[in-house]
Order: structure tokens, then sequence, then C-alpha cells
């Protein structure tokens, strides 16, 4: 009977880094660091400090190399990295497995590959991820929502919060769409113009809401325990910590969260302040970080329009609109830019609403609507729309103005937001900025350093125009 040490560092560079992570985590969990051998060899598969360090090391790099999208890291030493390349392999309950392939997912985005693992393990992981627009972030902390229930217990176990009233209601279609062969599970709205009698009590298992809303009903009204809560998910998780109001409500109600409690922050953007206060309150968490140099999705192509004045630009929304098929979004930077815009495009026959943040919720959820469902096919709207909006026949986004902070520099987690509402899902998208002076002029460019992406001059005057931006 012979024994034999393991060469970790050979093993891992010559790729068998998942299995041996797995062996990894299998040997930590296990009584003996021994295992019996196929020939009845005993071999000790128990790793050194050293050799640990080397291989979770060299696993960090090859996670890095091999996606070329997402950046992985693990607070916790004693957690396996591992991804999946089917759903099946995450042993998800039969009929969620058939909500999500109804929903016409195939196999899991890169950021799913990665993140489910963690979020449905058990003991469940915590996470902080950030993945553009479109990759399937919403999907990802949904299904671990869904599989975190347990439905014979009449009382929220989950509590997802988003910053705006439409996001938290699209992460409640999506919810609803995956568990639609799980009737059991049920879905509860924590949002304004949601109204319950005092003394009443939440029934259903999934609170989906915003902040306020869900911090009145938790501590002033009692209406659900937050003591009972098991998994918390914040969604577009570098607002809610950017925003103060937002960040208060939501350090009240992480406070009064049990122990054991699963959280998960999701967002396409983290500053690094925003990402350092992150990690303080979420334990040992699972980071997911997208690459500087794949912020951009590499499916949207874009442009830039010379024009001389707000006219020049309306005549150019016009005529590349009408050499292009689909819905298209233009972002204004006023309401009161939009407001001439919409009327301008009504008066010329262009089926065209506005989506503006001094609209009442009724309002902004019938134009919604109307979008989604194809009664308008163009939208006008300032930076309330530019985060987490999901509406598939988006082809074409323009920029009638670019994206400034309040010091008049490039803005560009707010552009990155606003042409990450085309070329959702690996579709071809087409960005288009319209450039009306030296100062938009070297917005563009800095967006274009920033980002590490061509934005090319477009001639609306060519002879085939649907070609040049089409190629």
């Amino acid at each position: 009977m012979t024994t034999g040490k393991v060469d970790w560092g050979k093993l891992a560079e010559e790729g068998e880094l998942a299995s041996a992570v797995t062996n990894l985590s299998v040997n930590q969990n296990s009584k003996s660091p021994e295992t019996n051998g196929v020939d009845g060899n005993e071999t000790d598969k128990t790793p050194t400090a050293a050799e640990e360090s080397l291989l979770r090391k060299l696993l960090h790099k090859s996670l890095v190399d091999s996606t070329q999208e997402l950046e992985i890291q693990r607070k916790n030493p004693h957690s396996p990295l591992y991804s999946v390349k089917s759903f099946e392999e995450l042993k998800l309950q039969k009929k969620l497995l058939r909500g999500v392939y109804d929903m016409g997912f195939i196999k899991p985005s890169k950021i799913q590959e990665m993140a489910l693992p963690t979020l449905l393990a058990d003991p469940p992981g915590n996470m902080i991820a950030q993945s553009q627009s479109g990759t399937g972030k919403t999907a990802a902390f949904v299904l671990a929502m869904l599989s975190r229930v347990d439905t014979t217990k009449p009382y929220p176990q989950v509590l997802c919060l988003s910053p705006t009233y439409e996001l938290a209601i699209q992460t409640g279609e999506v919810a609803a769409k995956m568990s639609k062969h799980c009737p059991e599970i049920k879905i509860k709205y924590a949002v304004r113009g949601e109204e319950m009698a005092r003394g009443e009590k939440i029934t259903e298992h999934i609170i989906i809401g915003t902040p306020g809303k869900a911090l009145d009903w938790s501590l002033k009204f009692r209406f659900f325990d937050l003591n009972k809560i098991t998994v918390f998910v914040l969604d577009e998780a570098d607002v809610m910590i950017a925003t103060q109001g937002h960040q208060d409500q939501c350090i009240r109600i992480h406070k009064m969260l049990p122990k054991t409690c699963q959280i998960m922050f999701f967002s396409a953007t983290y500053e690094k302040a925003v990402m350092d206060f992150a990690e303080i309150i979420v334990d040992s968490p699972m980071i997911i970080r997208l690459l500087k140099e794949e912020e951009c999705l590499d499916n949207i192509k874009q442009f830039y329009v010379n024009c001389q004045d707000m006219d020049e630009k309306y005549d150019a929304i016009t005529t590349i609109y009408t050499n292009l098929t689909g819905q298209a979004i233009i972002f204004c930077q006023t309401r009161r830019t939009a407001s001439w815009l919409a009327d301008k495009m009504i008066n010329e026959g262009f089926t065209v609403a506005v989506l503006s943040g001094d609209m009442t919720v009724a309002d902004r959820i019938t134009v919604l609507d109307d979008f989604k469902e194809g009664r308008v096919t163009v939208l006008v709207t300032t930076n309330v729309l530019a985060r987490g909006i999901d509406v598939d026949q988006v082809s074409l986004v323009v920029n009638f103005d670019l994206p400034i902070d309040q010091q008049r520099k490039a803005d560009h987690e707010t552009y990155l937001h606003r042409i990450g509402r085309t070329g959702r899902f690996g579709k071809k998208g087409i960005a288009i900025n319209l450039i009306d002076s030296p100062q938009a002029m070297e917005i563009c460019r800095d967006m274009e350093r920033h980002f590490g992406k061509k934005i090319e001059l477009l001639d609306i005057g060519c002879r085939d125009l649907k070609a040049v931006i089409r190629q």
C-alpha cells in the first residue's frame, strides 16, 4: 500500500481546477484527510496551506482568463468556487426548471453560471454581483429567491428591494413567469398604491418592493416580521447605497434581519466607495465583478452624428428611425426637451410617448405597458428609464443629449445604463449620440476613451444609411 501527495499546483495548471476545488471542499468537510484510491491505495489529498493558497490563486486567475467577462473573489476561504453549464446541474425543483425553460433560457449566462451555485448552496452564500444590463442578473437572483421559499410557512421569507416602482414591478413579473408552474409560491408587492388594513398580516412568501414602503410595512405597521426573512436582495444596489434616503432605509432593514439571512446585492455598476460600503455590511460574500474592458457591450454598435442645433438633431432622429425597424428609446437631459421632442414627432405621425419622473405611478405604468406591447414604438424619456427596464424589441437608443454629471463632466455610469437598453441578451443593438457643440464632442470622446470602444461618425446623408448602420 503506497501513499502519495497530490501536486495541487500542477493539477491547477493542467486545467483540472473545478475538480480540484471540489476535492478540496469535500476533504475539508471530511473526518479523515485520506481517501481510498481506485486500486486500494491511499492517497493523501489534503493540501498544505501553501498549496491551498497557490490553488486558489490559480483558480482565480483561471476564472478571469477563461471568461474574460467576470472577476471572481471569495471572502470565505473555505468555500469552493465552481460554475455550472446547465440549469439541470443546479438540482432545481422540476416545476421551477420548467418555468426557466418556458422563459426561453436554454443555458445559464456567464453571471448565472458563477452566481447560482453559490446562491443555491447549502448553507447559502452571500453575494455582491456586478454585471452589465442584459446579462441575466434578474433571472439569477429571482431563481435563487424562488428556490429558497418554504411554502408550508404562511409568512414572508424573501424580501427584494428595488429603487423604483417600475423596477420592482418588473422583478415581480419575472418572478411570476418563472414560478408559473408553482402556484403555491405567493408574491406580494410593497410599492406605492398597495394598501393594507391595520392589524393585517402578510401571508405571501415573497415581498418585492421599494425601501420606504417595505420599512413602513415592517416596522411601522408590523404587517410582516423582518426577523423571519431568510433572503434579502438589493437590486440596483449601487443606487440604493449611494442614495442617502434609500441607504438609510436599507440599513435599518438590514439591522433587523437575522444573522443567518442570505444577502444578495446586484447591480450593473459599482463606484469604489459604494463597493467598499457593500463589503462592510455583507458578511463573507462572493464578489463577482465585470472587468473594465467588458463594461460596454460588444454587441452594441455606437455612432455619433454632427448637428448644428436642436432642429438638426430632430431631423437626424427621423432620418435614422425611418431606416430602422423595431422600437427606439430617446434620452433627453430635461423634461422640457423630452416634451418638445415628443410633441414634434407626434405631429409628424410617429407613435411616441413620454416618460418622466414627474408623472404619476399609474401614468408611468400605462406608458411602459404601451411600449412593451408595441402600441408605442418610440419612447422619449429622461434618466428615469436608464436602469433596468427590459424591452426585447428595442433596437435603437438615441442620446439626444449626452449624460453629464453635476460638474458637467461625462457621466459614464448613466451612459452605460442608457445604451444597455438595447442589445439585450446577446442581440445586436445600435446607440447613436447627437453632437451639437465642441463640449458634447469632448464628452463623446471621453465615453470612447473610458469604455475603450470606438464611437464612429455616422453620415446620415449617405445613400444606403440602413446598410451602414447594420453592417
